[in-house]
């Protein structure tokens, strides 16, 4: 079982850590976490999981402002221009040990996150103090990048820190710059994480005194039917798996694209296959990031109504005084 919040922060203190440290409703976007903790005047930061071709792991935190190319992130690691796309939300629970909306580096204080390469923007260097939640999204702690230094060298991990708006010339002569960043193992997902703590269910207050935590939910086992014609359309999946998902529209684009464009070219379906799967491979990482965009505001719009829910019908199913 992972760290949990209060070891976290206990563990800082140990460091001799200063932070502060807000209590607020639960969040899964920066904007959410901006009505809350933005008006402190800290640095926001936003956190992304992706990994690449061979499955190793990589956390990206960045200021709330940075622009992150993937495209141009992954030729500058020396894995090609598709070579990174988002991680699948498994992989949160897996590895990291924190469920969705928690990703940030305090993630990698748990042992099963020890072959997951870390970049930092460089922005953080400038600000005085930079918001990041500690492994649970209903609270923000604020501390300076000094500070997250000191906790990162605890653990036993060098901070990188990169420009990740420089688009370099990847070549022959021009070696990618952040090749050295690449973890060096592949790691292994054989074993799942039991017992991961999951999002927490947002109370009637801004700041909730107590916080209760929703039932984990196990995604149903996808279904395939192998047997079935190419020509025979199927339903994408239901979004929960975001490269599943993404993989799905494209089977269901590709025999389209193909039969139409070979009818108006006069073109044999084969000879357009390799051009489809270039599309693809290029198309893959931007889709894959606006899918889990949506799937990360879906989330917010049910915990509000879920909430709203609540208020309504009353904590006990008895209607509400007024």
């Amino acid at each position: 079982m992972g760290y949990t919040k209060d070891q976290l922060l206990a563990r800082l203190q140990e460091l001799n850590i200063d932070f502060s440290c807000y209590d607020h409703a639960v969040v899964l976007t920066v904007e959410e976490q901006a009505k809350y903790v933005g008006h402190f005047g800290g640095a926001l930061s936003k956190n992304l999981l992706l990994k690449d071709k061979k499955h190793r792991l990589y956390v990206v935190s960045a200021l709330a402002g940075t622009k992150v190319d993937m495209k141009i992130l992954s030729q500058r690691l020396g894995l090609g221009k598709g070579g990174l796309r988002m991680a699948p939300e498994e992989n949160l629970l897996e590895v990291l040990q924190v469920p969705l909306g928690c990703v940030t580096p305090f993630a990698l204080i748990n042992e099963s996150a020890s072959a997951v390469s870390l970049l930092l923007d460089h922005g953080f260097k400038s600000k005085q103090s930079c918001y990041f939640h500690p492994l649970t999204n209903d609270v923000t702690i604020a501390l300076s990048s000094s500070n997250l230094d000191k906790f990162l060298v605890s653990i036993g991990r060098q901070p990188a820190y990169v420009d990740l708006e420089a688009s370099p010339t990847v070549g022959k002569d021009n070696p990618p710059d952040l090749a050295d960043l690449v973890p060096s193992g592949v790691p292994n997902f054989s074993e799942p994480i039991k017992n991961v703590t999951p999002t927490n269910v947002p109370h009637q207050n801004d700041v909730p005194k107590e916080k209760t935590c929703l039932p984990e939910v196990k995604a149903k086992p996808k279904v395939q039917n192998k047997g079935a014609e190419k020509t025979q359309s199927k339903a994408p999946t239901n979004g929960t798996n975001v490269e599943e998902f993404v993989n799905d529209v494209f089977d269901i684009m590709s025999p389209l694209f193909l039969s139409e464009v070979s009818k108006k070219l006069n073109v044999k379906q084969e000879e357009l296959s390799s051009i489809f799967d270039g599309f693809k491979e290029r198309a893959t990482p931007d889709l894959e990031s606006v899918t889990m965009i949506l799937k990360n505001a879906s989330y917010t719009a049910g915990f509000d109504a879920g909430f709203q829910t609540m208020l309504n019908s009353g904590l006990n199913g008895w209607p509400s005084r007024k």
